[in-house]
């Protein structure tokens, strides 16, 4: 049951980590970010393609670019990331409550 959470956080966080390579670098193309992040190009790729169906970066000539709405969805991640956290501490099974 947690083991699809956490496959899904794996590829939400390297997502995240090519969106951060493109506003860095934009325009950046799939082998540069391939050889900076380790991951494979199958893997850059699907997650360009992911974040392009959010249109937070669209392809160019010279490689992928970020968006009008990659700035406003940048400024909402943390809020966002912090709420799930919050839900996953609300759902722990404290060690006294097992006890009882």
């Amino acid at each position: 049951m947690i083991d699809r959470l956490e496959k899904e956080v794996d590829m939400l966080e390297r997502h995240l980590q090519v969106l951060r390579m493109v506003i860095e670098n934009e325009p950046i193309g799939i082998v540069k970010m391939s050889n900076e992040t380790g991951y494979p190009h199958h893997k850059v790729r699907y997650s360009l393609r992911v974040l392009e169906e959010e249109n937070l970066i669209e392809p160019s000539s010279q490689g992928a670019i970020t968006t009008e709405r990659t700035s406003e969805f940048v400024d909402e991640l943390d809020d966002k990331v912090d709420d799930l956290v919050d839900k996953m501490e609300a759902m722990k099974i404290d060690a006294a409550a097992e006890a009882e």
